[in-house]
């Protein structure tokens, strides 16, 4: 009895060789001759990208891509030969795409997201960038996650998915950037004159756009002062510097000719006689 069963495992053993030995020699032929085409095909990418202007996280992302696909691509050609159904293989593709697609649900949403900013580029590197309340330069930009630099020193890691679903201010995209300062005059003051000394003060700063306007303008009136509003133009790189160099100039040239910012008042009247009142 043992002797039979040994004899009829050997035999079966002989005949699966026979019909499957052949597709595996070729299937194991296929997966080493198509390891090394992948590194070649690879490394003729990665030259080829290096030469080109594309932009480096493009690369990388391209990089990615290639590999999943070429070995993607390898799997399929040997399991076909060795007689897997190209049905199985999607049938096992979409069950693992599936399962991936539920484990990984925000990696996907930040993976789409940094194929969108990629591909429209609404911002890239070193960019001054305005995005979920946080100020800063962008310092990378990954598949997955963007980073900005704050003024302050600090490193912002934003998930791609939720940059490209929300409104994001690029400020270097323009070459210029307008300077605003908001001040408050009594209407004692001349607004002629204001308007002279303010001018004089912003025009001499080396940072400004010459091309474009220096303003004065009087936006509104209050319950106490004249609300006025000083404009002029920087180069966007220098628009902070510009700013506050501005700032300090209006100041300087205010204090200069004794003018002073308005201070609020109020009238307090008690009986028939009216108290003015200055509120600090």
């Amino acid at each position: 009895m043992d002797q039979s069963i040994w004899t009829q495992f050997k035999e079966a053993l002989i005949q699966f060789l026979i019909d499957f030995g052949p597709n595996a020699i070729y299937g194991l032929l296929t997966m080493v001759i198509g390891l090394f085409a992948i590194k070649f095909i690879m490394r003729m990418l990665r030259v080829f990208l290096r030469k080109s202007q594309i932009e480096l996280t493009l690369q990388t992302f391209i990089q990615s891509l290639g590999v999943f696909a070429l070995y993607a691509l390898l799997i399929f050609l040997v399991g076909r030969i060795l007689g897997i159904e190209a049905s199985s293989f999607l049938a096992m593709f979409g069950a693992a795409a599936l399962a991936i697609g539920f484990a990984l649900q925000g990696s996907l949403a930040n993976f789409a997201g940094g194929v969108l900013i990629l591909a429209f580029k609404p911002f890239k590197i070193n960019d001054l960038v305005h995005i979920n309340q946080h100020l800063g330069y962008v310092n990378q930009i990954d598949i997955l996650y963007t980073r900005i630099k704050t003024f302050d020193g600090r490193i912002i890691t934003l998930p791609n998915g939720q940059v490209a679903n929300n409104d994001m201010d690029n400020r270097s995209l323009e070459p210029y950037r307008r300077v605003e300062i908001d001040l408050n005059f009594s209407f004692e003051e001349n607004f002629d004159v204001l308007r002279e000394i303010i001018t004089n003060a912003l025009e001499v700063h080396q940072g400004l756009a010459k091309s474009e306007p220096i303003e004065v303008w009087l936006i509104g009136m209050g319950d106490y002062s004249m609300k006025v509003s000083a404009r002029c133009w920087a180069n966007s790189e220098d628009y902070w510097a510009v700013y506050f160099d501005q700032m300090e100039a209006v100041k300087k040239a205010l204090d200069k000719n004794n003018i002073h910012l308005a201070i609020p008042k109020r009238t307090i009247y008690q009986g028939d006689v009216a108290h003015k009142v200055e509120a600090y």
